[in-house]
């Protein structure tokens, strides 16, 4: 069976539902004891927010011209900033492997001496 429904009834149902979403989450939040009735009333709050975002993403879109925006954000690249050199003849994996270990070495001699009693506890 299928009602016709204008399209500013179905907006307000929209409102509706979000204004019912936003009502109960804050009410569960505000009774609640235990975190995860709170955490229940959180959802019922970003469920809300989701439908708000529904309910204004045409306004959203006319005013600011999405269709121009998004494939623009979406495009959007980091360049990573070339790193040090390593030297000719070694590739640059190899050259994170060997940076890798000698941070690896480092980390273990440090280890070393700190530990009572060990190889370098009588350095100073």
């Amino acid at each position: 069976m299928d009602i016709p429904i204008s399209s500013r009834d179905f907006r307000c149902l929209q409102l509706a539902c979000v204004a019912l979403g936003l009502l109960a989450g804050s009410i569960i939040i505000g009774v609640s004891v235990s975190k995860a009735a709170a955490a229940v009333g959180g959802i019922f709050i970003g469920a809300a927010a989701l439908g708000l975002l529904v309910l204004a993403y045409p306004f959203l879109k006319a005013r600011f011209n999405l269709d121009r925006i998004l494939p623009t954000i979406g495009s959007l690249r980091i360049h990573p900033q070339p790193g040090p050199d390593h030297g000719e003849g070694r590739s640059s994996a190899n050259g994170n492997k060997e940076g890798a270990r000698s941070s690896l070495s480092t980390v273990s001699r440090t280890l070393e001496k700190l530990k009572p009693g060990g190889r370098g506890a009588g350095e100073g």
